[in-house]
């Protein structure tokens, strides 16, 4: 597993399950990290939810309680994450968080999540702005579909995936490791003028048109 293979490579791993809706978590993983490492280059924030009812239909059905959800776990963490570490963040740190094209075009059964997706686009620009003063980034990574346990959750994804390979114009889904690879390089010093933006990894999906 992840720790597993980090301690082998002679790194140190802090491992804290919890809820970070919650405040006290959220106080809680700020302080542990704060002791066992000091000050934090980076953040990666890979947290989204939404029902399964709330991904499917039509998007007006979406109940107030399933927006609410949706919009405070896929977008309010985020605010919440980078309010609560920054005082322990390097001068230079960097944050990237992931999005998806579904925030700008409507695609089928993202419903709520491309609203969801659309604000947290919206919330990065915001945070680059308050980072800024102090030197820190932030950046969203907008990935082509990829098979992730999440990803399970849309309906009809295997087509989603198949349409996506025909319109692609380097004709071939991208995977995880593209993914990392271009945030590995946001966070990295090479993009250290690079804040506020959505950046595609999609083999140039979001330039074509039906």
């Amino acid at each position: 597993n992840t720790k597993d293979y980090i301690e082998n490579m002679g790194g140190e791993c802090l491992f804290i399950a919890g809820d970070l809706t919650d405040r006290e978590f959220s106080k809680l993983i700020v302080k542990e990290t704060l002791k066992k490492f000091g000050k934090i280059d980076i953040i990666v924030h890979s947290v989204a939810f939404a029902s399964r009812e709330a991904l499917s239909g039509r998007f007006m059905e979406v109940t107030r309680d399933d927006f609410r959800v949706a919009m405070d776990i896929s977008v309010y963490t985020l605010i919440a994450v980078v309010k609560k570490f920054e005082r322990i963040m390097s001068d230079d740190a960097s944050v990237v968080t992931l999005s998806y094209y579904g925030s700008e075009k409507v695609v089928p059964n993202y419903n709520v999540m491309g609203v969801a997706k659309a604000a947290l686009e919206a919330a990065v620009r915001y945070l680059a702005v308050d980072l800024g003063k102090n030197g820190k980034r932030i950046n969203a990574v907008s990935a082509g579909p990829i098979k992730t346990l999440s990803a399970a959750g849309i309906s009809g994804f295997k087509s989603l995936l198949s349409s996506n390979e025909q319109r692609i114009p380097l004709g071939r889904n991208v995977d995880i490791e593209d993914c990392g690879n271009l945030a590995a390089f946001l966070l990295s010093p090479k993009a250290k003028n690079i804040t506020g933006s959505v950046i595609y990894v999609d083999g140039g999906f979001n330039i074509t048109a039906m």
